[in-house]
């Protein structure tokens, strides 16, 4: 049986995947499409807490999330936890590694997830031939440290409020980018997670949640969010004052 219902199955290729147009580049040749799908490599989905590549893992590829989500975390000297980001469909992430030839995260699912995992070594083949893919590498690059500045500057001195609608508004956009709702989604991630993230207690992500259901900026449901009043949040955002 098994065998006659994978007939049915549509292969997963970039060319049917509907996260390609957020990590590959548009300008691509069919052909070009097609060199580059043969190096990707696609497993089984990783359940929820599979890891996908450990902390002092040898570098050898890239990921780009397909379906579900992914935590990176490190280790820090006294052996805590530290989430380092949260990756979204057509996402990539594992660039950490890049510098070092080692990981310096360890990468895991947070749900049910499907991965294109894309051997860089072949990737930089590629580059030489197809100048498109090169400049989106760089491009992705620039993106990954611009979000490590941004997340520098969310922690800097900011009110709890502030952080919390900041990754709030992030996931939203994020959303958005895929052409999925950006007011109405489900968080992949625990309030632990996001209390580690932002560098906050658990207790003080809840207080905010709640003071955020007060003012009528969103309706929250366990992990079911429905942005209200995205503008609202953003003006917190601004105001050097807000969430006090």
């Amino acid at each position: 049986m098994k065998k006659e219902e994978s007939v049915y199955t549509v292969p997963v290729s970039c060319r049917n995947c509907r996260m390609s147009a957020m990590c590959i580049p548009l300008s691509l040749r069919s052909d070009e499409l097609y060199k580059l799908d043969q190096v990707i490599q696609r497993g089984s989905p990783y359940q929820m807490k599979g890891k996908i590549f450990f902390c002092g893992d040898k570098f050898t590829s890239v990921y780009a999330v397909r379906s579900g989500s992914v935590k990176s975390y490190c280790i820090d000297n006294e052996g805590r936890e530290q989430v380092t980001g949260f990756y979204l469909p057509g996402e990539i992430f594992g660039w950490d590694g890049l510098a070092t030839n080692y990981h310096q995260n360890t990468a895991v699912a947070l749900e049910t997830t499907s991965i294109c995992e894309i051997p860089y070594g072949q990737l930089e083949q590629l580059n030489s031939t197809i100048p498109s893919i090169q400049k989106h590498v760089i491009k992705l690059l620039s993106k990954e440290i611009n979000s490590d500045q941004q997340l520098i500057a969310l922690l800097a001195g900011n009110s709890a409020h502030q952080r919390l609608a900041s990754l709030l508004l992030s996931i939203s956009g994020r959303l958005a980018q895929q052409k999925l709702s950006s007011t109405r989604f489900r968080l992949p991630m625990s309030r632990g997670e996001i209390s580690n993230y932002l560098g906050m207690t658990v207790e003080t992500v809840s207080r905010a949640f709640s003071h955020f259901k007060k003012m009528k900026y969103l309706k929250v449901n366990k992990k079911e969010i429905e942005l209200i009043d995205k503008p609202g949040l953003q003006q917190l955002i601004s105001n050097p004052d807000g969430g006090h």
